[in-house]
Order: structure tokens, then sequence, then C-alpha cells
């Protein structure tokens, strides 16, 4: 009877791969997931189409600040790209083609929101809770992102707001901007790019800075038919700029990981791309960071400061504090009625929401796990999660290239993880070892101690509630590469099924 029972439970779904999300982390593991042979696997996105964060972000100039032919799969490269920085449709738009070329829909189950994530030590495999149903999988790939889950400060008084209230991330595009009285929270990476984008058709914009940005001009043109006629017929073109674009930035990375002091030049190109457009010296100098420039993302724009320059833009050096009906009121008691406010907060990083929807071996949550901070071996697996690994997981982050770089290194170690349980042959798991997880996360801390994201002087986004740097790679992506090449076995305890003892019926 009680095997009959058993045989009930697992009468769903299975599989021997799960992959979550379907962004650049997803898509890229179904692709090396095909290219290793395996095809029994599936792709579960809560969304009602492919693209992750490239999908979710669609706000007025919304574009990447890695060059185009950095930003793409080195398996999937695409002469196409229309300009040196490419925007939003157009890198959703190649999402989308990479599941088309590499017939990856099949695998794709759209609105299938992951709930619950337990492993069962019993039968070795993960049981996976959706908003679509249940189903097991013999491992999980986690692509969830960084960059999915936004974040809303919790600011007095914003449900009793009158007006108009959305993310970067959650565009209202039926609203209209138009003669609004806007109030544009943040100075990150999204805003720089809104600001600019809206400030023409609103009435008035007030912005509020807890910190300066440092702001880079941002070297964008049109890619020429000729370019890319050359892309496409000649591709190893695309790939010598490709290795170029490269190339430059493994060079940089030095002055950001072991010589912060070296980085001074760049801050008076800096400073002078904020004395182009504002003349005004009190504004010039709230708009001037007091820190090390790349301690925070170094941003890219030509049009920040010309925008903010406008007659129609106020800039406050200070967070919001509370709301009062549709008035602002900064932490310096500046006041502004608004009509609409737009979070530019960013989003859960080093606490990722999907943490705590996955239950290890020994029933706690991922998020319980990581109550000190995130920790993984090699960016991917996690002391207590068999067969487990997340694909730009802790201090896999870069802060002056191409996150592409560090996906496909995971993926990578996710081909040769797959290997070494095939060779392990049977019903077998992974389980890395805690010690081994210790020594990779106190090497790179160690590492990160000299970094400019340490010393620089700022608070960013990188360090978690306890101030470490969870998020960053302290190295290039190169040794990054040489890292992941291939699991080291001695790092991970192999697990068995329990033998059963056979049941009277």
């Amino acid at each position: 009877m009680a095997e009959q029972e058993r045989e009930q439970e697992h009468e769903c779904e299975h599989v021997r791969v799960a992959v979550i999300g379907s962004g650049f982390g997803g898509l890229g593991a179904a692709v090396r997931l095909r290219r290793e042979g395996i095809t029994d696997f599936v792709v579960l996105e809560r969304a009602e189409s492919v693209g992750g964060t490239w999908r979710d972000n669609s706000y007025p100039g919304c574009a990447c600040d890695v060059p185009s032919h950095l930003y793409s799969f080195s398996f999937a490269p695409n002469p196409e790209w229309p300009r040196t920085f490419s925007g939003q449709p157009h890198i959703r738009a190649y999402l989308e083609s990479v599941a088309d070329t590499f017939g990856l829909r099949p695998h794709i189950r759209l609105k299938h929101e992951v709930l619950m994530m337990r492993w069962d030590a019993d039968e070795l495999r993960w049981e996976i809770e959706t908003s679509q149903g249940t189903l097991t999988a013999d491992v999980v790939v986690s692509a969830t992102g960084p960059l999915s889950d936004p974040k809303v400060p919790e600011i007095p008084g914003l449900e009793g707001f009158e007006g108009k209230v959305f993310h970067s991330a959650q565009w209202d595009h039926d609203y209209d901007l138009t003669g609004k009285r806007v109030a544009m929270i943040g100075t990150g990476a999204s805003a720089i790019q809104i600001v600019p984008a809206i400030q023409p058709q609103v009435a008035k914009m007030t912005l509020f800075q807890r910190t300066a940005p440092w702001v880079m001009p941002r070297m964008d043109r049109k890619i020429s038919g000729a370019e890319r006629w050359l892309h496409e017929k000649v591709p190893a073109t695309g790939a010598a700029r490709r290795g170029f674009l490269w190339g430059i930035r493994e060079l940089q990375v030095g002055a950001f990981t072991k010589h912060p002091d070296r980085l001074g030049l760049i801050e008076r190109i800096g400073r002078s791309n904020i004395a182009r457009s504002i003349k005004d010296p009190a504004l010039r100098a709230r708009l001037t960071p007091t820190y090390r420039i790349g301690c925070k993302r170094i941003l890219l724009s030509s049009t920040y400061y010309p925008a903010i320059a406008k007659p129609n833009v106020d800039v406050v050096a200070s967070g919001l504090k509370e709301i009062r009906g549709n008035v602002v009121v900064a932490a310096d008691g500046t006041e502004a009625e608004v009509d609409v406010i737009i979070f530019g907060t960013g989003f859960h990083v080093t606490d990722m929401p999907i943490a705590d929807r996955v239950v290890g071996a020994d029933g706690i949550t991922l998020a319980e796990a990581w109550k000190d901070g995130m920790e993984s071996l090699r960016g991917a697996t996690a002391a207590g999660f068999p067969n487990w690994m997340t694909i730009i997981g802790p201090n896999t982050g870069l802060g002056n290239s191409s996150m592409i770089l560090m996906i496909e290194s995971q993926l990578n170690y996710l081909a040769d993880y797959m290997r070494q349980l095939n060779v392990l042959g049977g019903s077998a798991a992974l389980n890395v070892r805690a010690s081994a997880v210790g020594a990779w996360n106190r090497r790179v801390q160690e590492r990160m101690k000299r970094t400019v994201w340490n010393t620089g002087g700022c608070t960013s986004w990188y360090l978690d509630a306890n101030g470490r740097n969870t998020t960053i790679w302290p190295g290039t992506t190169g040794e990054f590469r040489a890292a992941t090449r291939e699991v080291n076995l001695g790092e991970y305890e192999v697990v068995r099924a329990p033998v059963r003892e056979k049941e009277d019926a």
C-alpha cells in the first residue's frame, strides 16, 4: 500500500532539469543544456513572454550601458545591432530570436510562476510548486536574476497619495505624462535615462537625489549599414569587435580592484561632463559626487545633465521622507506638489525574493541560510541545497563589463555539473560542502577589501544589510571563466538515495 501511495505522489510531471526564468541567464542555460544533449528540461517563466529584465523594463529611454556586440551571447552573435549601445526593444527582440533560433519554445512554460521549491531527500529531486501545478526535477537552475523584483521604499503617507504611482520597472504606458508635475525618486541607471526622455513633455519635474551619481558621456551612435553588412558577411569581424571591447574592459579591472587611486583621471572627465551642461555653481555642486568614481555604478549619458539644466527641473539633494496628500516632502524639508511619483529605486538584489521560495535538505529556506549574507561556491551552488544552481549568484556582478560574459562562464560550470552527475550514474546528487563555500567566500571577501567598491567612500546597492559586498566579482571575467571551467568533486558531497526496506502490500 505504501508503494502505491508513493507512485500516486509522483504521477506529476518529472524532468531532468527545471530552469527558472527566461532572461539572458535562463535562455542561455536552455541553449547550453541542448548543446550538452539534454532535452528533458523546462523553462518556467512567470510572465507571458520571455525576456526577463529586458521585458519588464520598458520605460522611456531604456537602453543598455554595455556595447551591443559585447552584450550578446558569443554563440549567438547579432550582426544587425542598430546602435553601439542598443535600446530595450532591440535587446528584447534579440532574446526572442534566441528562443526561436535554438528551438527553445517547446521547453518554455509561460505564466508558470514558481511558488515554492522543496528538496525531497528520499527521491533526490526537487518538488516545484508553480501557479499552474506541480512538477519535479532532478536539478534546478535558478536564473531569476538580481534585477527582477522592483524595490519600493516604505514611505509614510504613500498609500494616501492622490495621484499616480509606479516603479520604473512597471511603467504605466497608458498614463499620459504630458503637462504633469512629476516626482522622480532616485538617480540610478534607470532614472538618468528616464529624466531626459520625459523632461520635454512634463510641466515640472522634481528629482530627489540622495547621492549624486558619476555620469560619463555616452559615446553612442548608429551602426552603419556597411558595418552591419561586413559583420554579417564576415562573422570574424564581429568577433574581433567583441574581442576588442572585452579586452579594453579587462585592462580596466585593475584600477577598480587593486588601485582605485588611478581613477582620478576618469573623475576629471566626469566633472567636465557636468561643467559642460551645468552653469549654475550651486546646482553643479549638488550634482558633483563626493566619493571615488566606481564606488557606485558609473552611469553613461550625454543627455542627463542638459535635461536637468532645463527650467522645469528641480534637483533636491535629499531623499524622499514622507507624503502628505499630493505633496512630497524631502528629508531636508523641501516640498513639492506633484501629480505622479515615479520610483527609480532599484531592485531586491542582496535579498532576492526567490530565496524565500527554496527549501533545502535541512528544511530551511535559502533566505534563512543566507540571513547573514549571500554565499555560494563560484557564484553557483549553496550548501544544503543539493542539485540547485543559480545563474548570476552571489559575487558575480560586474562594475565595468558585460554580465553576459559571467553568465556564459556559469553555463560552462552548469555543463560540467551535469556531466559529473552522469558519470556518477544512477540516483545521485551533489551537495556543495559548507567548507568549500566558506573557503571560496573568504578569498573573495579578502580580495574585496582593496576594491573601489569597498574603499570608495559610498553606500551602494552592492552592499547587503551588514555592509558586506555580496554582489560584485573582484576580478577579471577571464579569472572567473577559469574558476568555473569545471566542477571540482572534492568541493562536493555525493548524495545517494536512502535504501528502502521492502514493505508488505
